[in-house]
């Protein structure tokens, strides 16, 4: 699942950029070239030891975030004159003093989210409208103008410039850690966007978030067209998540099982189309007949209205309340804040990388082995299929009812995960250590992993515990939430600047969050003996690609044709992304399953909620594969307490430190050529 940030810092995210656009808006700057030159060169006069370069880059960086509000001209350079550090020693000083404090504001800014949004995230009673406008609270919305109005972001501006992305992948081989660090420092400042629309956008997202962790379908309530029931009668899935899941879990069933698949994924077609009847969303007083989209209470038939076209609301609401920001950033979209700015990955080369990969010869040789290995030909929820993990062999139910003995509860769960870090290779007291620093509570939701941002604070695991214990479902989720908070713990406590802290984008997290997902059988006792384990891991993991790289290449797509068209409504962004998404399978995914026009691709959630972060997910896979085939030969645990406390560097600095290569699509689509040849 999606790993939570702070609200503060999620903020910071989204408007800070380090790759600002020659032709994108000045903000509100009027500070004159003239001024600007002439502050630089008196600078230089004064500190004639100093960097010329520094100087330089300083000015102009302070200069294009200085408002009238601020001050004239002339404010301006007696401004530089008198804060500028030219003293080395100094500079460092500050820079540890300025490290202290910004813990401290975003640690207590991420606790005070934490707590405020504990009423959405967790399972502890009803939600009431007071919680859901707490949850939309920011309230480090005003931290970014306190800090304007009594100057420490020009003088942060001043002495710690940024660099640009290019400079940081050119420049960024040849630095020190400490250089590194006041790069990082360099990045908190470089937009300016007011309060209101950080609170506004703060509201939005929590609506949403709402909407999605209370989409919930009870299965045990859908009927077949000839009125049996095929769930157990208490079970509710969550939308997208648990339905997919389920689906998941069905595989070993054979023809039972695909009765059950083929009815959630008539299910998530009404989801995408919005033609699901809004009573039965949430609601077991129902029973609802996806075939003949049908609704009964007590066997009686009753008129029902589909939901309206709330899904595609929620996007758009997100789309204004975060394009009300361009203009006060210097990547002047969304979309380039999220990929040039977050992921420091360009959107074009995002999207480049994807298509090759979905435009694979391989792809169709994989399709064509679990179409064998089914019995069957492929339909299109087997996006999903399971078949290569060990699990699939064994009935769920039956690892349920190990998970729910070992785990009654969340704090079962919690007491646990010293034994279970100890199981995937780390000494005891390192296994501690870790686990001291991870709390565990029931999801409201999913699940999702919130991690601390300052140092003695607790990364949080949440995952969904059903009141008779802790199913199989929800341990697999808490392994991936687990990983997620081990990298959060060790790219914290054990990095060597603050301002390094984390990894370089959401995807090298989700990457350890993988690793640790697809070893839960392994921790259960339960490890797999097919000696062409290897071979089934690497086809798994090129065919969950496969998947997310597709949905992801919708949600881009999706975001590109809402800047196109700013002033679609939700009617217009349904029919468009379901346009999308049948382009999108007719051209990578009907040359593989035979069929056309299959919208599921649009039921993902994160599309509804966490804008444009399923390309985390699909990045996430690559660097997951290069990590593995790395870790295969040295020790688990060393390599990635090492790993992960290189911090936040750029993605290919980060990955030829980790493993000694650039990220790269061709190595998994090799391995899996090899792995067929060993399976076949």
């Amino acid at each position: 699942m999606k790993q939570l940030l702070t609200t503060i810092l999620i903020v910071m995210t989204l408007t800070n950029c380090t790759n600002p656009a020659p032709d994108a808006p000045k903000q509100q700057s009027q500070i004159t070239e003239t001024t600007i030159t002439g502050t630089i060169d008196a600078l230089k006069e004064l500190h004639p030891a100093a960097d010329a370069s520094t100087i330089e880059r300083g000015v102009r960086h302070a200069a294009s975030i200085w408002w009238p509000e601020d001050g004239d001209q002339e404010a301006f350079r007696t401004y530089c004159s008198e804060n500028y550090i030219a003293d080395a020693a100094e500079r460092q000083l500050v820079f540890e003093k300025l490290s202290r404090h910004f813990e401290t504001l975003w640690g207590h800014f991420n606790k005070i989210s934490l707590h405020l949004q504990a009423p959405m995230h967790l399972k502890y009673g009803e939600v009431l409208p007071i919680d859901a406008q707490f949850a939309g609270f920011d309230a480090g919305a005003h931290l970014q103008d306190d800090l304007y109005n009594n100057k420490v972001a020009f003088y942060v501006a001043l002495n710690f410039p940024y660099f640009s992305l290019e400079e940081k992948v050119a420049m960024g081989q040849d630095w020190s850690r400490d250089q590194w660090a006041y790069a990082r420092l360099g990045d908190v400042f470089t937009a300016r966007v007011p309060a209101r629309l950080q609170q506004a956008y703060a509201r939005v997202s929590a609506q949403s978030e709402l909407y999605i962790s209370s989409y919930n379908i009870q299965a045990g309530h859908l009927l077949t067209s000839d009125g049996r029931t095929l769930f157990p009668e208490d079970m509710s899935l969550l939308s997208h998540w648990n339905l997919r899941d389920e689906l998941k879990a069905n595989y070993p069933l054979g023809e039972a099982g695909l009765e059950k698949q083929q009815m959630i994924y008539k299910v998530m077609q009404h989801i995408i189309h919005q033609t699901i009847p809004e009573v039965v969303i949430n609601n077991p007083e129902y029973q609802w007949a996806p075939d003949a989209n049908t609704v009964t209470q007590n066997g009686e038939s009753i008129d029902w209205q589909p939901e309206p076209d709330t899904r595609y609301q929620q996007i758009i609401d997100n789309f204004q309340a975060l394009r009300q920001m361009d203009a006060y950033s210097p990547l002047d979209t969304y979309i380039r804040r999220n990929f040039e700015g977050s992921m420091e990955i360009a959107q074009p080369e995002v999207e480049a990388l994807f298509v090759e990969f979905l435009s694979s010869d391989l792809l169709k040789e994989v399709g064509g082995l679990i179409s064998q290995r089914m019995g069957r030909p492929l339909e299109p929820f087997d996006i999903w299929y399971d078949g290569f993990k060990a699990r699939s062999s064994i009935n769920e139910e039956v690892l349920s009812e190990k998970t729910r003995a070992l785990y009654p509860d969340a704090e079962a769960f919690g007491k646990d995960i010293t034994n279970v870090l100890v199981k995937l290779g780390y000494e005891k007291e390192r296994a501690g250590y870790l686990a001291e620093k991870i709390s565990v509570e029931p999801a409201r939701g999913s699940g999702h992993a919130w991690g601390a941002a300052m140092r003695g604070m607790q990364s949080y695991l949440r995952t969904r515990v059903p009141d008779n214990g802790m199913d199989y479902k929800g341990y697999n989720i808490a392994m991936h939430e687990l990983g997620h908070n081990v990298e959060q713990t060790i790219s914290l406590y054990d990095v060597d600047h603050y301002l390094l802290n984390g990894v370089p984008n959401t995807a090298f997290t989700e990457a350890l969050a993988f690793i640790y997902q697809k070893r839960d059988l392994d921790v259960l006792g339960m490890p797999s003996t097919n000696p062409q384990e290897e071979a089934l891991r690497t086809l798994d993991l090129i065919w969950s690609t496969y998947e997310i790289m597709g949905v992801s290449l919708l949600d881009m797509r999706v975001w590109k044709w809402l800047y196109e068209n700013p002033d679609a409504n939700a009617t217009q962004l349904k029919e468009t992304t379901v346009r999308l998404a049948n382009e999108i399978w007719n051209d990578y995914y009907a040359p593989v399953y035979g069929s056309n026009d299959q919208p599921i691709l649009a039921v993902y959630s994160h599309m509804i909620s966490y804008p444009l972060y399923l390309s985390a997910y699909a990045y996430g896979n690559i660097i997951e594969f290069q990590l593995e085939d790395h870790l295969s030969s040295r020790n688990f645990a060393h390599e990635t307490d090492r790993i992960y406390q290189l911090g936040r560097l750029t993605p290919n600095h980060w990955m030829q430190q980790a493993v000694g290569s650039n990220m790269d699509i061709q190595p998994m689509l090799q391995a899996g050529r090899e792995a067929l040849k060993t399976v076949l």
